[in-house]
């Protein structure tokens, strides 16, 4: 159960590493090239859980007497 865990902590980490890089310089996945529509809706939805991640972070951040 702990390897799970971990590694859909890192799993969070990675798409929201690339959703820092979609913001920062514009570059994102193309998703679009993927052929099979059930998985490019997987990519999707994991790369957009990724931006709420990488939102809700950087607002707490914002809010934060740290920053």
């Amino acid at each position: 159960m702990s390897k799970l865990i971990h590694y859909a902590f890192d799993a969070l980490l990675i798409s929201a590493f690339l959703a820092g890089i979609k913001r920062s310089t514009g570059l994102h996945a193309a998703t679009d090239k993927i052929e099979n529509k059930t998985i490019r809706s997987y990519v999707e939805k994991y790369l957009g859980f990724g931006e709420w991640v990488f939102d809700m972070t950087v607002l707490y951040l914002n809010h934060s007497s740290y920053f």
